[in-house]
């Protein structure tokens, strides 16, 4: 279950562009979640509420938005996904593809209350 350690990770992250006065004003921190990624969105969102509930985070939410598995195939010039994470061209089966997404794990926003955001 190595998403309690990526949900104390975005602990970590969140406390080096936040002021300790000023945590309690998190409300939500927005992430991206490859398809792919070997992360278990649920459990992570539940890592995350454990590690922050009595503390100045109590009020932080995690919003974790899904991205899709996608490749870029060099043989038909095609975007194509699947769900399994194969890097093979769901149009002409090539396995000359690169991988364009889902196997990510970003956070891009922490968001506080009175509409003050904060890119990382």
């Amino acid at each position: 279950m190595h998403e309690l350690s990526l949900a104390q990770n975005i602990v970590e992250i969140i406390h080096q562009h936040v002021h300790e006065n000023d945590l309690h004003n998190v409300t939500n921190v927005k992430t991206v979640v490859g398809e792919c990624s070997g992360v278990a969105a649920e459990s992570l969102a539940f890592s995350f509420s454990v590690i922050v509930n009595n503390t100045p985070l109590n009020n932080a939410n995690l919003v974790i938005q899904k991205i899709p598995f996608e490749v870029y195939c060099n043989v038909c010039k095609k975007k194509s996904s699947n769900e399994f994470g194969m890097n093979v061209c769901s149009f002409c089966a090539s396995t000359n593809c690169e991988i364009l997404s889902g196997t990510e794990m970003n956070i891009v926003e922490i968001e506080m209350f009175e509409q003050t955001k904060k890119n990382v």
